[in-house]
């Protein structure tokens, strides 16, 4: 599998964390789901970090079968759509975005849990 992640470094303006939240959840993660191939979408916050930098205020994570998908998804309409809809959320954002794509492992946990 193929994980293909957007990190945010940086952090939402002061005074803009909730809108930078609900921005998230209502304008863009309706568009994310919608990427053709994908298999999940998670929106990860970060809570704590052991340091100080880097502060990632958001990755996105999208699962896909294989770099075909992830090329399909990035030719994709609603990927353009949603391209457009994230300069909204940068202007509630101080900070950098890059990408990167993982090829995942999986393992079963002991004992089967």
């Amino acid at each position: 599998m193929y994980i293909r992640c957007a990190f945010f470094h940086g952090r939402a303006k002061p005074g803009q964390e909730q809108a930078f939240t609900d921005y998230v959840r209502e304008r863009l993660v309706p568009l994310w789901t919608q990427f053709p191939g994908a298999q999940e979408v998670r929106v990860l916050r970060q809570v704590e970090a052991d340091v100080a930098d880097p502060h990632y205020e958001m990755v996105l994570a999208v699962r896909y079968p294989d770099q075909a998908a992830i090329d399909r998804a990035l030719a994709s309409p609603v990927r353009a759509e949603s391209r457009e809809v994230t300069r909204g959320l940068l202007e509630l954002y101080d900070g950098t975005v890059f990408h990167t794509v993982f090829k995942a492992d999986e393992y079963p946990l002991a004992g089967g849990a």
